[in-house]
């Protein structure tokens, strides 16, 4: 007999986990409920409706039921909920949500992919008004995108600095909107450590967005939202995205195992607790392979490569699941930014000892049109030099560097074997020595003892303690723009004025982004001097780390000019 494989749930889980069991045994009978109206649609670029870059949200659907049924002989019933599995006879029960008529059906195997839902805290006051939203499927953005255009909404608040809450923020300003973001905790996108983020921070405030910080959301009204600080801010409309709870009550009503962090609890196969049921996507406790730790990961690829390996195990094909990293990539106005693996918050939380490597080169030969800086930290496991994270930022194709480190992570690579892989290049694409390379020669550098370091995060306080800082850029560009109390020796005099430089305090340089002061310190170093120390990420990195607070805060600048180029 065929067998009846049941599929609870659409999108990238659902969908995948139906098409290839169905490519795998042409005579299973293959039948998946959604309770929404779309079984198949893009969640990823729901928020590009707001602005028209996606002008129909019908075009958001990728394939309707009855082309699910021609293409792949799977039936697909949309607006039809599951509320109960009966798990001692093998059945589910369903909700037909157009008539409200109940009705059971048997599996042989079934497979849960119900999402996860947007979290609306109910401390918040107001938090079920009418202008309140949020952006889980087509309908969602539909009505927000309807609302704001009925109603001739101007000033709209984010709530959120994930993902989602970016999208939304910059395609409502793309659409013309005043937009205020605001973010509980001191910095947007929690995969990038808090000095890369500072870049993100800019872009937003230079773009015109109300970009509030270490503020909580109080009360929602119809015309402002009130913040933990007392703070008002203007508007109309709210977009909630602080985050999202996996959708759990199916499972947990069924006797299904709960794992440690809220997620339905599988096996490295993706099955639950029952050995006929199943379970992938935003719903499941994830294993990370970087830390050892069990955790979350809602994003569209891991999905749909569990749904394969959910279905494959259905058809006794092997799998090896060797856990996940977290990749990641998003637009942000004019940045790209992108990251894969741990950062330096994840790896002290997780006890393992690191160090990293922050660089500021060109990403195509400086010579090409359109060549522009690109922001790239590496993260590094201390002393092995296995590749434990990399973030990304800048105007060119900052996801080609950080699918490299990527696949790094998943093979077990080092320092070493960053610095031997060979990339293309072209100086339309790249530079001869990418990146990825020149991060992990500069990443052997620090752990070979070669030369130190000091983060930008630490030089606010070396000016304000007035340490020894030597600029080592052209006359030209220190007049441009300086520390104030950095002193100018560049590179080029720096062997005849060495004697200007102290033997017996900490001598701390940079130059433009870290090439020119390493250069420096190698050639004082061969000269006897023991007490100097490289400032990573060096002006460039120390601008972007500084502006969007100097900004906010009013606080005094540490440069006399900033200067980005």
């Amino acid at each position: 007999m065929a067998n009846r494989i049941l599929v609870v749930g659409g999108v990238a889980g659902g969908a995948s986990v139906a098409a290839r069991a169905r490519r795998l045994d042409e005579s299973a009978e293959v039948i998946m409920f959604e309770r929404g109206h779309n079984v198949s649609f893009s969640n990823c670029a729901l928020p590009f409706h707001l602005s028209g870059i996606v002008e129909k949200s019908e075009d958001l659907v990728l394939i309707c039921p009855e082309t699910f049924k021609k293409r792949y002989n799977i039936e697909a019933r949309t607006r039809n909920e599951v509320t109960k599995i009966k798990r001692d006879e093998k059945k589910v029960v369903v909700k037909n949500l157009e008539t409200g008529e109940e009705y059971e059906e048997k599996y042989d195997k079934l497979v849960l992919s119900p999402g996860a839902n947007p979290i609306l805290p109910a401390s918040i006051e107001g938090i079920d008004s009418k202008n309140v939203f949020t952006v889980r499927n087509v309908q969602d953005i539909s009505k927000l995108n309807n609302y704001i255009k009925d109603n001739n909404i101007n000033d709209i608040a984010v709530v959120g600095g994930g993902f989602i809450g970016i999208e939304v923020a910059e395609n409502l300003h793309l659409a013309g909107k005043d937009v205020s973001l605001i973010e509980a905790l001191d910095q947007v996108m929690s995969p990038f450590d808090y000095d890369m983020a500072q870049i993100l921070h800019k872009e937003l405030y230079d773009k015109g967005v109300n970009l509030i910080l270490n503020d909580a959301v109080k009360k929602i009204d119809q015309e402002y939202i009130e913040l933990e600080s007392s703070k008002r801010v203007k508007a109309e409309a709210v977009v909630m995205a602080v985050g999202v709870s996996p959708e759990t009550k199916l499972a947990e009503e069924a006797g299904l195992e709960i794992g440690e962090t809220g997620g339905i609890k599988v096996d490295h196969n993706y099955r639950t607790s029952d050995k006929d049921i199943y379970a992938v996507g935003d719903a499941i406790e994830v294993f990370c392979s970087i830390t050892k730790n069990k955790t979350r990961l809602p994003l569209a690829g891991p999905a749909q490569r569990q749904a394969r390996a959910a279905a494959d195990h259905i058809n006794s094909i092997p799998h090896s699941n060797k856990g996940i990293i977290g990749s990641s990539v998003v637009k942000i106005f004019d940045l790209n930014a992108a990251s894969t693996g741990i950062n330096e918050k994840t790896a002290r939380k997780a006890g393992i000892p690191y160090d990293f490597v922050y660089i500021i080169p060109s990403d195509i030969v400086g010579l090409m049109p359109d060549s522009n800086p690109l922001y790239f930290k590496l993260i590094y496991e201390y002393p092995s030099g296995k590749i434990l994270g990399a973030q990304a930022i800048g105007k060119g194709d900052v996801a080609k560097r950080i699918d490299v480190a990527a696949t790094l992570i998943r093979m077990g690579g080092t320092l070493e074997d960053l610095k031997e892989l060979e990339l293309c290049y072209a100086p339309l694409f790249s530079t001869a020595r990418d990146v990825v390379n020149q991060a992990a020669l500069v990443g052997l550098n620090i752990l070979h003892g070669q030369f130190e370091q000091v983060p930008v995060t630490k030089v606010r306080e070396l000016v304000e303690n007035d340490a020894f800082i030597v600029d080592v850029r052209e006359e030209d560009e220190y007049k441009a723009g300086h520390l104030k109390n950095a002193v100018n020796i560049p590179l080029s005099e720096l062997r005849d004025r060495a004697g200007e430089i102290p033997e017996d305090e900490p001598v701390y340089l940079h130059c433009r982004s870290a090439q020119r002061s390493y250069n420096a310190i190698m050639a004082l170093q061969g000269m006897g001097y023991d007490n100097v120390c490289n400032i990573s990420g060096s002006f460039l990195g120390i601008c972007c780390y500084e502006f969007y607070q100097d900004q906010v805060t009013g606080r005094e600048k540490i440069v006399t000019e900033y200067n980005f180029n």
